[in-house]
């Protein structure tokens, strides 16, 4: 999944890919608006209904061959420093962060720096302070997008 950002107004594209993904979808916009930044849903990936709140756009897609699922989330207000937000990203693998592969770069993209984040390992899912999941050889890559 992808989300990073900083204080200033940004968008946190968060992507987690896994073994399985569950939840309820619905038909969808083939274009959506997130922030000032216009996406386009591509063909095979389904959109997933998000309640009011942090999260402002959701897709997934499931490999029918693997089973395996990728989960992208777009979020647009600020939540936080970026580097509060890698830190808590790559805090959710069971491995310590040189065993996960973790890697940060920052980029220019047209007049938006970005921090791109990756990470793979045995990811704790789970809700903040509550009980959690080990799920073996997931994924993330994440993108946080600032003004």
């Amino acid at each position: 999944m992808i989300a990073i950002r900083n204080i200033t107004r940004s968008l946190v594209l968060f992507s987690f890919f896994t073994g399985a993904v569950t939840s309820h979808t619905a038909e969808a916009p083939a274009k959506f608006k997130v922030g000032e930044f216009n996406f386009a849903r591509p063909t095979g990936w389904e959109w997933v209904e998000v309640a009011p709140g942090m999260r402002k756009a959701q897709l997934k897609i499931v490999d029918q061959k693997t089973k395996g699922a990728a989960e992208v989330v777009f979020f647009s207000d600020p939540m936080g420093p970026v580097q509060a937000n890698v830190d808590r990203w790559f805090g959710q693998f069971q491995e310590l962060r040189e065993k996960i592969g973790a890697k940060i770069e920052e980029v220019t993209v047209g007049k938006h720096k970005v921090t791109n984040a990756s990470a793979h390992g045995t990811y704790l899912s789970g809700m903040p302070g509550g009980a959690k999941t080990a799920m073996k050889d997931h994924a993330l890559l994440g993108a946080i997008i600032r003004n």
